[in-house]
């Protein structure tokens, strides 16, 4: 098991994600946003300045964070926008020797028809593209189909041959559970007991809700049963990689949540890989440095 991060949360300088990566004594960065695009968006020269930084520094980037198909694309919109997506995606990540990209399984619809079936066919020619290419792509429970309870992603696991699952402890707690007929949340030692055959990747986030409102907070103080889940890692020898999103200095879904200063996002994120390392520690759960 090795440990990574989302260090956009703290600033969308790549020598900012650089330098927190480091002083947790992890060797790896789970790439999403830099300079406000995504990593298979921003432009040839700054992708290249990205690519020897982390060189230079020897900090490798274990997964992409795609936009791929996640919470802000819509199942009606034109499908070549993913196409194009999961094609920069590969010629970037053959570049940085990643193998494991996230997607998700575009936003829910409102109302009860979510158009699975389209949303299946897509999500077949997305795999299959990264696939070919050798790159293991991994869906999140987050804001979308597969995100509706742990009976909607094993519905997606049934139907897109190759795909595996990056699963997030804090999104079922914030979450209401579409396999249910009454307005329960999702129960997160549930669904990751549910799934995790399948799991490749782990993000960890806490939150709690205080009425309607979601808080996020650090990992073992709120809902998200991280210890438990923690536990069941460490019992079936799971030895992918864990990584923090820690979502309390920025919230990238929700644009209303502000954003901490350079300083609090670089405070927090520190505390909370340090936080994760301590329950890791307190269950004998050792981790490695991560390996391309």
């Amino acid at each position: 098991m090795y440990l990574t991060g989302f260090a956009d949360e703290v600033s969308q300088n790549i020598e900012d994600q650089i330098k927190v990566t480091k002083e947790l004594g992890w060797n790896s960065i789970e790439a999403r946003s830099i300079g406000g695009s995504n990593i298979h968006d921003i432009c040839e020269p700054e992708f290249e300045r990205v690519c020897n930084l982390l060189s230079e520094h020897e900090i490798y980037v274990n997964c992409f964070g795609s936009t791929i198909a996640n919470w802000s694309k819509k199942v009606s919109d034109p499908f070549d926008i993913s196409l194009e997506e999961v094609e920069r995606a590969i010629l970037r990540m053959r570049r940085l020797d990643v193998k494991l990209v996230r997607i998700m399984s575009y936003a829910r619809c409102a109302g009860e028809y979510q158009y699975k079936e389209e949303r299946f066919r897509r999500l077949k020619i997305i795999c299959s593209r990264f696939l070919d290419a050798g790159i293991t792509p991994v869906h999140e429970n987050c804001m979308n189909y597969g995100g509706m309870s742990w009976v909607h992603t094993m519905e997606l696991i049934d139907n897109i041959p190759g795909l595996k699952l990056v699963f997030d402890t804090g999104n079922p707690v914030i979450s209401k559970d579409y396999s249910k007929t009454d307005d329960r949340k999702q129960d997160p030692l549930e669904f990751f007991k549910k799934v995790y055959q399948h799991v490749e990747h782990i993000h960890i986030k806490d939150a709690v809700l205080d009425g309607d409102r979601e808080c996020f907070v650090f990992p073992g103080d709120g809902d998200a049963k991280i210890i438990d889940i923690l536990k069941e890692l460490k019992h079936i020898n799971y030895d992918g990689g864990i990584s923090i999103e820690p979502h309390m200095a920025s919230v990238f879904h929700d644009p209303d949540a502000g954003t901490a200063s350079l300083e609090d996002g670089y405070r927090i994120y520190i505390e909370y890989g340090k936080r994760l390392m301590r329950l890791l520690n307190s269950i004998d759960y050792n981790a490695r440095a991560f390996a391309s």
